[in-house]
Order: structure tokens, then C-alpha cells, then sequence
């Protein structure tokens, strides 16, 4: 007989199992962007709402090894500019702009030179930042470079938003009812069952079913 903890503990691992995914997608696209630019570093930042905070959720180069889950406040700096006001933004010299925030850049280990950064939109959310920093040849960036950007930013805001998605989940089997938790568990078993791109367009509805349960709460 399945008991309320087997259960929770089978939609956990599948729940688990997606936040891994998508958080191994979010490194793909920094490691791919920071290839493709040239880059000495690449970094996704995402906006934890509820603490105002953009947190470094993937870093590939410079810090990639220290950086992940570092916390600042979410007006700070280039990344929070773009933030706020949802537009992308070329820097060559960071120096000369009064928005760079030199102080959290140091408190990193790394002051970047020049920079690129984009926001990460998703139906009309802005869910964090993307940027690529520095040119070993001194290359400036280009405006077709930012709109190259701009793709990488629009797998990334998916994979974003699927990822704040299943931490929700995670977070909800805490207080979950049993009854709501079988059902699901049973969705997550099929969903994990299905093949490519089958089980990408499951987990599309996976989350449009979130977002619906979600609004009623709200």
C-alpha cells in the first residue's frame, strides 16, 4: 500500500530531479555564451523576489568556482540597472560608468573590464540578468553581438523560470496535502517516462498547471 510519505518522497525525487535539469541547462548557456563571445566569464543572475536579491544562479569562467549563490541587492550595479529597467546594456569601459558598483565587483575577486548584459524576460516577468564580461584581445562588443545575446537570454529566462518553477514544488511537499501530492506523483512518474521532445512539452504543461494553481492561492 503507497503511504503519504512514499508518496512525497517519489514526487521529491522527480520534483529534484527537474530542478537538476533545468540548473545544468542555466551552466549550458553561460559555458556556450562566454565560448561563442570570446569571454573571460559568464553569469546568470536571478531575481529572488521575495528577499529583492539577484543571486549568481550559473557562472562559467572567472569565479565559476566561488560565485554560485552569492547574494547582493537587486538595484546594485550594471546588473541591476538592466534588472530594473528591463534594457540591455554594452559597457567597454566599467570604470566610467556610475552605475558599475566597483565594491561588490571586488568583494567577487573579479573587476571585469568591459561587459554585455541583457535582461532575462519571461511573459512579461523579468526574472534576472545575463552577462558576458571581458574580451582577452581588447574586441569590442557589437549591437549583432546583442542580439545574439538576446537568444541565449530567451533559453535561459525558460530555463529560469522552469527552475524558480520546481523550487515551489520542493518547497510546497513540505505542507502538501496527500491526497493533491498522489495525484502529482503520478504525473511526474508518466512525465519522467516520456522521450524527447514529448517530455519537454509535459513539463510546458506541468508548469502552466503550476502557474493556474498558483493565481488560485493568490
Amino acid at each position: 500500500m503507497t503511504t503519504p510519505e512514499d508518496v512525497r518522497a517519489s514526487l521529491s525525487a522527480g520534483v529534484l530531479s527537474a530542478e537538476e535539469s533545468h540548473a545544468a541547462l542555466l551552466r549550458s548557456v553561460v559555458e556556450v555564451a562566454r565560448a561563442i563571445f570570446d569571454s573571460r566569464a559568464a553569469s546568470i543572475f536571478l531575481l529572488d523576489e521575495e528577499a529583492d536579491e539577484l543571486v549568481f544562479e550559473a557562472v562559467a569562467g572567472e569565479g565559476s568556482g566561488e560565485l554560485v549563490g552569492r547574494r547582493f541587492p537587486s538595484s546594485t550595479g550594471i546588473a541591476g540597472w538592466v534588472l530594473v529597467t528591463r534594457q540591455p546594456m554594452i559597457l567597454e569601459d566599467v570604470a566610467r560608468d556610475p552605475r558599475f558598483a566597483r565594491e561588490v565587483a571586488e568583494t567577487t575577486g573579479y573587476v571585469p573590464r568591459g561587459l554585455m548584459a541583457v535582461p532575462l524576460l519571461h511573459d512579461e516577468r523579468v526574472l534576472g540578468v545575463l552577462e558576458v564580461l571581458d574580451r582577452p584581445q581588447q574586441a569590442r562588443f557589437t549591437l549583432a553581438e546583442m542580439d545574439l545575446l538576446g537568444m541565449f537570454a530567451t533559453q535561459a529566462a525558460i530555463a529560469l523560470d522552469l527552475l524558480q518553477r520546481a523550487r515551489r514544488a520542493r518547497s510546497a511537499l513540505e505542507t502538501g496535502d496527500s491526497s493533491d501530492l498522489a495525484v502529482l506523483a503520478r504525473l511526474a512518474e508518466r512525465v519522467e517516462a516520456l522521450d524527447e521532445p514529448t517530455r519537454s512539452q509535459a513539463l510546458r504543461v506541468l508548469a502552466e498547471l503550476d502557474a493556474l494553481l498558483e493565481s488560485r492561492r493568490s
